[in-house]
């Protein structure tokens, strides 16, 4: 048998038998603000154009008893599990973790939340299916060494997924190893270059994560079985250069990785943020009111990923996202990096290019040798007539060591929320999100949501 026969056993008994009742406070208190923080990404990213077309498609096939968040669709579960996944990475606002280097609350709500709604779970056992499912996927991206022309979106996350639906379909031990095993085999074969050039099917990589844990479950039920080590096999020798299997057991129920996630206020990819925190320390000093058109050089010093950035002149909006020059540049133009900050208006704008030209960036290695501990960067603004204005961050606010505030979180919700609910329902469902621990049944969340919606 293979070595990491002992850690997954440890794992999967843990995920399948760890009491819902015992869930720490503190894990509680931070799923939830997980749950709102999807929620709010999924709503926000539903109003744009491509998911409202997408969404519109794929609901015509027939109903079904899952809510698509933010529309008047209900759909099988499997396909609202897709479209809230997809609609949840739209806008690049979801949570992540920087110890698995991608975005397990994502990866978890949507499957999470099709199951349990459609089988009336109770609120606390939802919120140990959304935490469990994290903590397992999590896990396992902190254990593998992706090849590093990959996506991390739609490969490990399918964990998170499958052990969400599997908690609330109330598998054993047993079962829950087999769906573990089961589970990588049906990941993505994704592709890094989909970030970069702007290609929006990489938007689509959660929400297929997320509809194959719905789906893994039904085969589980049916019968059907994985490898003796799905995890270690396709996480190690096929999707990735190796995989560590005690990242599986290490501290498992006393290090909870929902309590190590981070929360996004930028709306790009999390490798800008430490450039885009330094260049709001600047515009919030002596240098909150420089003319951007004065500006003759941005030069940045931040760490590898971040450097891989540097596309000036970004194709679209997904692209744009993930262009550091842009995002510096828009940044700086519009006054923060908000949603619309990343629209096609501002992808257009050739003040905000010809400014994104003039950014310099650089790999400092001391800065790379910090991940995934700290993700730091230090920004200079040079004027016409000389001048210049410096800063620098250690690390990205919003991560475990420089959290955002619960009111910060709840304000990002609603700013996202009401791009297509009412502020009074996106309230309404917020409360019901933060009392879910004692809701008996997840389904009046889906009709606060409804609520919200037609209300409008």
């Amino acid at each position: 048998m293979p070595a990491e026969t002992r850690d997954l056993d440890q794992l999967a008994s843990f995920l399948a038998e760890f009491r819902a009742p015992d869930l720490p406070a503190e894990v509680i208190a931070r799923t939830k603000l997980i749950i709102a923080d999807c929620v709010g990404a999924i709503v926000g990213g539903a109003a744009e154009p491509e998911m409202a077309a997408l969404t519109a498609k794929l609901a015509a096939s027939g109903p079904g008893p899952a809510l698509v968040i933010g529309t008047g669709h209900a759909i099988p579960a499997e396909r609202a599990a897709l479209l809230n996944g997809t609609a949840g990475t739209w806008l690049e606002m979801d949570e992540g973790n920087q110890f698995c280097k991608g975005h397990p609350g994502m990866h978890t709500f949507p499957a999470a939340f099709a199951r349990a709604e459609a089988e009336g779970a109770g609120g606390l056992d939802f919120l140990a299916a959304v935490a469990l499912g994290y903590e397992a996927g999590a896990r396992v991206g902190i254990g593998m060494r992706p090849r590093p022309s990959m996506h991390p979106h739609g490969t490990w996350g399918v964990l998170c997924a499958t052990v969400a639906a599997g908690r609330l379909g109330r598998v054993d031990a047993g079962g829950m190893r087999s769906l573990l095993n089961m589970a990588p085999t049906l990941s993505l074969a994704t592709s890094r270059r989909t970030m970069l050039e702007g290609a929006t099917v990489r938007n689509t990589f959660t929400g297929f994560a997320n509809q194959t844990g719905v789906l893994c479950l039904a085969m589980l039920e049916a019968g059907l079985t994985g490898e003796v080590d799905g995890i270690g096999h396709v996480f190690g020798k096929v999707a990735g250069d190796g995989f560590d299997p005690t990242a599986l057991s290490d501290r498992l129920g006393s290090r909870w990785e929902v309590t190590r996630n981070y929360f996004k206020m930028h709306s790009c990819c999390r490798y800008n943020h430490a450039a885009l925190d330094a260049v709001n320390l600047i515009l919030a000093g002596p240098g909150g009111d420089l003319d951007s058109a004065a500006i003759a050089r941005i030069d940045v010093d931040t760490y590898s990923l971040a450097v891989e950035l540097d596309d000036p002149a970004p194709a679209n909006t997904l692209a744009a996202k993930f262009s550091l020059p842009f995002a510096i540049a828009t940044t700086l133009i519009h006054g923060d990096s908000g949603v619309h900050s990343f629209t096609w208006d501002a992808v257009r704008n050739a003040d905000i290019g010809r400014l994104a030209a003039r950014v310099v960036l650089r790999e400092d290695p001391a800065m790379t040798a910090r991940l995934p501990d700290n993700r730091p960067a230090r920004v200079r603004l040079t004027l016409d007539d000389g001048r210049s204005f410096e800063a620098a961050t250690d690390t990205n606010r919003g991560d475990w060591s420089d959290p955002y505030t619960p009111d910060e979180i709840h304000d990002k919700y609603m700013a996202l929320a009401t791009r297509c609910w009412s502020t009074a329902g996106a309230a309404a469902v917020f409360e019901q999100i933060m009392a879910l621990e004692r809701l008996d049944d997840v389904a009046a969340l889906g009709q606060a949501m409804r609520g919200a919606m037609q209300a409008r």
